[in-house]
Protein backbone atom coordinates (compact mmCIF):
# COMPACT_ATOMS: atom_id res chain seq x y z
CA UNK A 1 0.00 0.00 0.00
CA UNK A 2 1.55 3.37 -0.89
CA UNK A 3 1.61 5.84 2.05
CA UNK A 4 1.75 9.83 1.31
CA UNK A 5 0.87 10.89 4.45
CA UNK A 6 2.05 13.92 5.16
CA UNK A 7 2.91 14.70 1.72
CA UNK A 8 1.49 17.91 -0.31
CA UNK A 9 1.23 17.06 -4.46
CA UNK A 10 0.54 20.55 -6.67
CA UNK A 11 -1.52 18.88 -9.84
CA UNK A 12 -1.85 21.03 -12.34
CA UNK A 13 -4.86 20.49 -15.30
CA UNK A 14 -6.42 19.08 -12.60
CA UNK A 15 -9.71 19.94 -13.82
CA UNK A 16 -10.81 16.60 -15.80
CA UNK A 17 -8.95 13.66 -17.11
CA UNK A 18 -5.52 12.58 -15.88
CA UNK A 19 -5.33 15.72 -13.56
CA UNK A 20 -8.18 15.14 -11.51
CA UNK A 21 -7.87 10.99 -11.60
CA UNK A 22 -4.43 11.84 -10.10
CA UNK A 23 -5.80 13.88 -7.22
CA UNK A 24 -8.43 11.74 -6.33
CA UNK A 25 -5.87 9.10 -6.02
CA UNK A 26 -3.13 10.77 -4.28
CA UNK A 27 -5.67 11.28 -1.98
CA UNK A 28 -6.92 8.28 -1.22
CA UNK A 29 -3.30 7.13 -0.80
CA UNK A 30 -3.21 9.80 2.03
CA UNK A 31 -1.90 13.43 0.29
CA UNK A 32 -2.76 17.01 0.63
CA UNK A 33 -3.85 17.84 -3.10
CA UNK A 34 -3.94 21.52 -5.04
CA UNK A 35 -6.01 21.12 -8.04
CA UNK A 36 -4.88 23.80 -10.25
CA UNK A 37 -6.51 24.68 -13.37
CA UNK A 38 -8.03 27.78 -15.35
CA UNK A 39 -11.27 26.61 -14.57
CA UNK A 40 -12.01 27.24 -11.53
CA UNK A 41 -15.81 25.97 -11.46
CA UNK A 42 -14.68 21.99 -12.00
CA UNK A 43 -11.53 22.05 -9.55
CA UNK A 44 -14.16 23.87 -6.65
CA UNK A 45 -16.40 20.63 -7.32
CA UNK A 46 -13.54 18.15 -7.05
CA UNK A 47 -11.53 19.63 -4.30
CA UNK A 48 -15.17 19.70 -1.85
CA UNK A 49 -15.53 16.23 -3.19
CA UNK A 50 -12.25 14.81 -2.14
CA UNK A 51 -13.00 17.11 1.58
CA UNK A 52 -10.60 19.43 3.34
CA UNK A 53 -7.30 17.67 2.00
CA UNK A 54 -8.15 18.77 -1.07
CA UNK A 55 -7.61 22.68 -2.09
CA UNK A 56 -8.87 23.93 -5.65
CA UNK A 57 -6.43 26.81 -6.83
CA UNK A 58 -7.14 29.05 -10.19
CA UNK A 59 -3.80 28.85 -12.17
CA UNK A 60 -2.52 29.53 -15.52
CA UNK A 61 0.46 27.64 -16.39
CA UNK A 62 2.01 30.09 -19.36
CA UNK A 63 2.00 32.54 -16.73
CA UNK A 64 4.99 32.31 -14.21
CA UNK A 65 3.79 34.82 -12.04
CA UNK A 66 0.70 33.00 -11.43
CA UNK A 67 2.42 29.63 -10.94
CA UNK A 68 4.59 31.31 -8.27
CA UNK A 69 1.66 32.57 -6.69
CA UNK A 70 -0.56 29.07 -6.56
CA UNK A 71 2.75 27.48 -5.14
CA UNK A 72 3.38 30.01 -2.43
CA UNK A 73 -0.22 29.66 -1.62
CA UNK A 74 0.43 25.74 -1.45
CA UNK A 75 2.86 26.21 0.88
CA UNK A 76 1.29 28.43 3.60
CA UNK A 77 -1.90 26.23 3.43
CA UNK A 78 -0.42 22.84 3.54
CA UNK A 79 3.44 23.79 5.14
CA UNK A 80 4.87 22.71 2.08
CA UNK A 81 5.35 20.95 -1.33
CA UNK A 82 6.73 17.33 -2.03
CA UNK A 83 5.29 16.36 -4.90
CA UNK A 84 4.76 18.24 -8.42
CA UNK A 85 2.68 16.61 -11.30
CA UNK A 86 3.22 18.84 -14.51
CA UNK A 87 -0.26 17.40 -15.74
CA UNK A 88 -1.57 20.60 -17.44
CA UNK A 89 -1.34 20.05 -21.67
CA UNK A 90 -3.49 20.90 -24.81
CA UNK A 91 -3.06 19.35 -28.60
CA UNK A 92 -5.91 21.20 -30.03
CA UNK A 93 -6.22 22.84 -32.94
CA UNK A 94 -5.04 19.76 -35.03
CA UNK A 95 -3.29 20.59 -37.85
CA UNK A 96 -0.78 20.26 -40.58
CA UNK A 97 2.06 23.35 -40.26
CA UNK A 98 0.98 24.79 -43.89
CA UNK A 99 -3.06 25.30 -42.02
CA UNK A 100 -1.62 26.00 -38.76
CA UNK A 101 -2.99 29.34 -36.90
CA UNK A 102 0.88 30.76 -35.00
CA UNK A 103 -0.98 32.39 -32.56
CA UNK A 104 -2.40 28.83 -31.31
CA UNK A 105 0.81 26.96 -32.01
CA UNK A 106 2.18 29.66 -30.04
CA UNK A 107 -0.37 28.65 -27.35
CA UNK A 108 0.55 24.76 -27.31
CA UNK A 109 4.38 26.14 -26.43
CA UNK A 110 3.36 28.24 -23.20
CA UNK A 111 1.04 25.43 -22.23
CA UNK A 112 3.15 22.36 -22.91
CA UNK A 113 6.41 23.56 -22.46
CA UNK A 114 6.59 26.92 -20.86
CA UNK A 115 3.90 25.53 -18.34
CA UNK A 116 5.99 22.56 -16.67
CA UNK A 117 9.42 25.19 -17.40
CA UNK A 118 7.66 27.56 -15.03
CA UNK A 119 6.26 24.80 -12.44
CA UNK A 120 9.76 23.42 -11.96
CA UNK A 121 10.89 27.01 -11.51
CA UNK A 122 8.61 28.20 -8.93
CA UNK A 123 8.70 24.88 -7.30
CA UNK A 124 12.43 24.46 -6.75
CA UNK A 125 13.04 25.93 -3.63
CA UNK A 126 9.90 23.65 -1.90
CA UNK A 127 10.78 20.93 -3.29
CA UNK A 128 14.89 21.30 -2.35
CA UNK A 129 13.57 21.66 1.36
CA UNK A 130 11.00 18.65 0.96
CA UNK A 131 13.83 16.72 -1.54
CA UNK A 132 10.36 15.96 -3.18
CA UNK A 133 9.71 14.48 -6.59
CA UNK A 134 8.58 16.30 -9.81
CA UNK A 135 6.40 13.85 -12.34
CA UNK A 136 6.17 15.59 -16.09
CA UNK A 137 3.71 13.85 -18.03
CA UNK A 138 5.12 13.13 -21.65
CA UNK A 139 4.06 11.00 -24.50
CA UNK A 140 5.38 8.93 -27.22
CA UNK A 141 4.91 11.79 -29.25
CA UNK A 142 8.27 13.32 -27.76
CA UNK A 143 9.93 10.41 -29.74
CA UNK A 144 7.44 10.06 -32.78
CA UNK A 145 6.52 12.17 -35.27
CA UNK A 146 2.96 11.95 -36.31
CA UNK A 147 0.62 14.56 -39.14
CA UNK A 148 -1.02 17.35 -37.20
CA UNK A 149 0.94 17.32 -34.12
CA UNK A 150 3.63 19.39 -34.76
CA UNK A 151 2.88 21.41 -31.51
CA UNK A 152 2.34 18.44 -30.11
CA UNK A 153 5.10 16.29 -30.64
CA UNK A 154 7.73 19.63 -30.00
CA UNK A 155 6.85 20.45 -27.23
CA UNK A 156 6.69 16.79 -25.73
CA UNK A 157 9.76 16.30 -27.26
CA UNK A 158 11.14 19.37 -25.21
CA UNK A 159 9.69 18.58 -22.07
CA UNK A 160 11.51 14.99 -22.53
CA UNK A 161 14.67 17.38 -23.12
CA UNK A 162 13.31 19.46 -19.96
CA UNK A 163 13.37 16.30 -17.71
CA UNK A 164 16.44 15.49 -18.44
CA UNK A 165 17.62 18.52 -17.84
CA UNK A 166 16.51 19.04 -14.36
CA UNK A 167 17.26 15.53 -13.28
CA UNK A 168 21.25 16.18 -14.37
CA UNK A 169 21.12 19.93 -12.57
CA UNK A 170 19.15 18.80 -9.13
CA UNK A 171 19.77 15.15 -8.56
CA UNK A 172 22.83 15.78 -6.58
CA UNK A 173 20.19 17.77 -4.52
CA UNK A 174 18.22 15.27 -3.42
CA UNK A 175 15.34 16.45 -6.22
CA UNK A 176 13.81 13.54 -7.59
CA UNK A 177 12.76 14.33 -11.79
CA UNK A 178 10.88 11.80 -13.77
CA UNK A 179 8.60 11.55 -16.33
CA UNK A 180 5.33 9.62 -17.37
CA UNK A 181 4.21 8.57 -20.91
CA UNK A 182 0.96 7.10 -20.33
CA UNK A 183 0.12 6.00 -24.21
CA UNK A 184 -3.27 6.81 -25.15
CA UNK A 185 -6.06 7.56 -22.44
CA UNK A 186 -9.29 7.68 -22.53
CA UNK A 187 -9.95 11.68 -21.70
CA UNK A 188 -11.23 14.71 -23.57
CA UNK A 189 -8.29 14.61 -25.75
CA UNK A 190 -8.66 11.82 -27.20
CA UNK A 191 -12.22 12.93 -28.12
CA UNK A 192 -10.43 15.65 -29.49
CA UNK A 193 -7.99 13.36 -31.31
CA UNK A 194 -10.63 11.19 -32.71
CA UNK A 195 -12.86 13.89 -34.11
CA UNK A 196 -10.01 15.48 -36.41
CA UNK A 197 -9.52 11.98 -38.34
CA UNK A 198 -5.63 13.34 -38.62
CA UNK A 199 -3.27 9.74 -38.74
CA UNK A 200 -3.59 6.74 -37.18
CA UNK A 201 -4.21 7.91 -33.64
CA UNK A 202 -7.35 9.29 -34.30
CA UNK A 203 -8.66 5.68 -35.82
CA UNK A 204 -7.69 4.10 -32.46
CA UNK A 205 -10.95 2.27 -31.26
CA UNK A 206 -12.08 3.31 -27.47
CA UNK A 207 -11.13 0.24 -25.81
CA UNK A 208 -7.69 0.74 -26.73
CA UNK A 209 -7.16 3.43 -24.24
CA UNK A 210 -6.20 3.05 -20.79
CA UNK A 211 -8.43 5.05 -18.03
CA UNK A 212 -7.21 7.93 -16.66
CA UNK A 213 -7.48 6.01 -13.08
CA UNK A 214 -4.25 3.72 -13.78
CA UNK A 215 -2.45 6.96 -14.88
CA UNK A 216 -2.97 7.86 -11.74
CA UNK A 217 -1.90 4.82 -10.16
CA UNK A 218 1.01 5.36 -12.11
CA UNK A 219 1.54 8.64 -10.54
CA UNK A 220 1.46 7.53 -7.17
CA UNK A 221 3.96 4.68 -7.77
CA UNK A 222 6.19 6.64 -9.01
CA UNK A 223 6.77 9.03 -6.19
CA UNK A 224 7.75 6.33 -4.27
CA UNK A 225 11.52 4.85 -3.68
CA UNK A 226 10.61 1.64 -5.76
CA UNK A 227 10.64 4.01 -8.77
CA UNK A 228 13.97 5.40 -8.44
CA UNK A 229 15.45 3.55 -11.09
CA UNK A 230 13.27 5.94 -13.87
CA UNK A 231 14.27 9.37 -12.14
CA UNK A 232 15.39 11.70 -15.55
CA UNK A 233 14.10 9.61 -17.98
CA UNK A 234 10.26 8.54 -19.13
CA UNK A 235 8.60 6.01 -17.58
CA UNK A 236 6.29 4.26 -19.95
CA UNK A 237 2.68 2.38 -19.44
CA UNK A 238 3.15 0.89 -22.90
CA UNK A 239 5.29 -2.30 -21.95
CA UNK A 240 4.35 -4.96 -20.17
CA UNK A 241 7.09 -5.09 -17.68
CA UNK A 242 6.13 -1.59 -16.55
CA UNK A 243 2.25 -1.82 -16.32
CA UNK A 244 3.17 -5.05 -13.98
CA UNK A 245 5.19 -2.48 -11.57
CA UNK A 246 2.31 -0.41 -11.15
CA UNK A 247 -0.44 -3.37 -10.57
CA UNK A 248 -1.86 -3.04 -13.90
CA UNK A 249 -1.70 -6.90 -14.56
Amino acid sequence: MIDLSDKTAFITGASRGIGEATARKLARYGANVVLAARSRADIERIADEIGPQALALTCDVSTYRAVETAIAHTRNHFGGLHILVNNAGSIDPISRIENSDPAAWSQIVDVNLKGVYHCLRAAYPALRETRGVAINISSGAATGALEGWSHYCATKAAVLSMTRCAHKEWADQGIRIVGLSPGTVATEMQQVIRSSGVNPVSKLDWSAHISPEWVGEAIAWLTTEAARTFDGDDFSLKTEENRRLVGML
